[in-house]
């Protein structure tokens, strides 16, 4: 998923979620589906490089809660220029046909302060 919106493919990107009813929380709001969160990633992120930004997930932990259930929570970063937005990840995966899907996803995130350039800094 990272590799995907680092090269911008957000359809990719979106392959592991369920389609079309993965529940979406994010800035305390209800995406639409899988259809809303996808127009979302291109309205809001899509165009350039600069505007899409390098996306790193990290200190990811997974709980199996049963044999077709799991949930994730991991950190990530997103440096966008001068923003760089840090948060927390909550993902519930279900086995599908053998397949891992995200069905529900609940992001909770905040811009970093600016870091002083060494000019600023004296």
């Amino acid at each position: 998923m990272e590799a995907a919106w680092n090269h911008g493919d957000f359809r990719g990107y979106m392959a592991g979620f369920k389609n079309p009813d993965v529940v979406f929380v994010s800035g305390g709001k209800f995406q639409d589906g899988w259809q809303g969160t996808l127009d979302h990633y291109v309205r809001d992120y899509g165009g350039s490089p600069d505007r899409r930004g390098k996306l790193h997930f990290y200190n990811m932990k997974v709980d199996l809660l049963a044999p077709d259930a799991a949930m994730l929570v991991g950190k990530f970063r997103l440096e966008r220029g001068d923003t760089v937005t840090e948060g927390v990840n909550t993902r519930l995966f279900k086995k599908f046909r053998g397949r891992w899907l995200i069905t529900m996803n609940h992001v909770s995130a905040y811009d970093m302060p600016p870091t002083p350039t060494a000019s600023e800094a004296r």
